[in-house]
């Protein structure tokens, strides 16, 4: 990518660029901020540029047209192709645009995720996780759709008002997941009553049986990856919630016994009638 910071750049300018083995595009630094302004997320913004790349080019400071141009053919196209074990698992396909019209909100519920991914950075500088680590989970998390996150920022505050009220001697489980469409990645969010090791391991079970599950059904397993994500409620003010996390990719090699565990955990068979 070319970046061209200009407050001038004459009107219909256009920049020419030699092939050199992979896309290439010229912006403007008003376009480039734009873009951001627009998203909000570094993946959402990478992958318009790579769309971008491929076409003819625009003039320098009109990359705004073209935006506006893919996002109307988002909006008019007709969602793309589900893997069919993907949608044996059942649930809904849900495809977003994948370039919204109106720039992605800043409002609580659009912040829930920036708010994870902060909880991720920092606890990265406290435990001293190796930064290729960190930052493959910030973009597991940056991978979510812009334009669900708005749904599923509210349905997160939602989940933690929800199990915040049962009695404290209970503990109450809300989940919420997304299947990339080629069936090779899962992101994973819970909200539990409270925090503790029990709720840890159990926690750590469900993602272990979701990843197990996603891979047994697509055959995939050594292109699959699950990142869990788990808030629980904080009660002492400091913030509204802690943040823990758990990714697992590949074959994870659930013993059979294992298996047999967290199934009946997690999908426990109806009791028959007499």
């Amino acid at each position: 990518m070319f970046l061209l910071d200009h407050e001038q750049v004459p009107e219909g300018t256009i920049c020419s660029l030699e092939p050199i083995g992979i896309p290439t595009i010229a912006l403007t630094r008003r376009d480039w901020d734009f873009l951001f302004d627009q998203l909000r997320s570094t993946t959402a913004v990478l992958d318009y540029l790579f769309r971008a790349a491929v076409e003819p080019p625009v003039a320098l400071g009109e990359e705004p047209v073209r935006y506006y141009e893919f996002a109307a053919a988002d909006a008019e196209a007709p969602p793309g192709p589900l893997n069919p074990d993907v949608a044996g698992l059942g649930g809904s396909h849900f495809p977003p645009p994948l370039l919204p019209h109106a720039p992605v909100g800043s409002d609580h519920a659009h912040r829930v995720m920036r708010i994870i991914m902060e909880d991720v950075a920092t606890s990265a500088i406290r435990s001293q996780m190796s930064e290729p680590n960190q930052q493959l989970l910030l973009s597991d998390l940056d991978k979510l759709p812009v334009g669900a996150r708005a749904e599923w920022g509210q349905l997160l505050l939602d989940m933690l008002a929800d199990v915040r009220e049962v009695p404290a001697d209970e503990s109450k489980w809300r989940w919420r997941r997304s299947i990339d469409p080629s069936g090779t990645r899962q992101l994973i969010f819970g909200c539990a009553t409270r925090f503790g090791p029990e709720v840890e391991a159990a926690f750590q079970s469900y993602v272990l049986l979701r990843h197990h599950q996603l891979h047994q059904q697509t055959g995939l397993a050594e292109q699959s990856s699950t990142l869990g994500v788990l808030l629980t409620p904080r009660t002492d003010g400091s913030r509204p919630w802690d943040t823990t996390l758990l990714r697992t990719e590949g074959g994870n090699e659930l013993s059979s016994e294992e298996v047999e565990q967290y199934t009946e955990l997690w999908n426990p068979q109806p009791a028959e009638a007499s």
